[in-house]
């Protein structure tokens, strides 16, 4: 059974890598799952279309989409307000706080996929996304890390996070 559908963005072929150019669309390659710890808000990164998705998935068989974060993507290299210039790569490992409001994302998926949707390269990052407590997100405009050349993959939090399976303290 179908539940969650994100389809393909039509774009300027022009724009896209070869790896895309004859379907003439950007798909969104979700990538990443996170459930927050309540088990109530699932978040999927969108790494093509570089759109970061929250459903209320409290009725699982009817989840509502209920909030949405572009920032990167193949085509539309969507900005964040602490850096001058568009962004690409696109948000790829999510990691969800234990209270739920904070939601981390990187760019970088693994480098043979890295070249071939963003044959330019791509500069890592990290973003921190502010979650509602009933939904809805925004990104905080004062938390961006720039990691240059590197690439950032998968980031823990201290103490766990949502996908931890152990919550203890060191």
């Amino acid at each position: 059974m179908k539940i969650i559908e994100i389809p393909a963005e039509p774009a300027d072929e022009a724009l896209l890598p070869p790896a895309i150019k004859p379907f003439g669309a950007v798909p969104p390659l979700g990538v990443a799952l996170a459930l927050s710890l309540d088990d109530r808000f699932l978040y999927v990164t969108c790494w093509g279309t570089g759109e970061l998705r929250q459903y209320d998935v409290s009725d699982p068989r009817n989840p509502e989409l209920t909030g949405s974060v572009r920032i990167g993507g193949i085509v539309g290299r969507n900005g964040h307000p602490a850096v001058d210039g568009p962004l690409n790569g696109g948000p790829q490992m999510v990691e969800v706080s234990r209270d739920g409001r904070r939601i981390y994302v990187t760019n970088s998926l693994y480098v043979p996929w890295d070249e071939q949707f963003y044959p330019d390269g791509i500069k890592g990052w990290m973003v921190k996304i502010d979650a509602g407590a009933d939904g809805g997100m925004e990104l905080d405009p004062d938390f961006f890390v720039d990691f240059g050349d590197q690439r950032p993959h998968q980031v823990r939090l201290h103490g766990g996070d949502a996908s931890t399976d152990s919550f203890c303290f060191v």
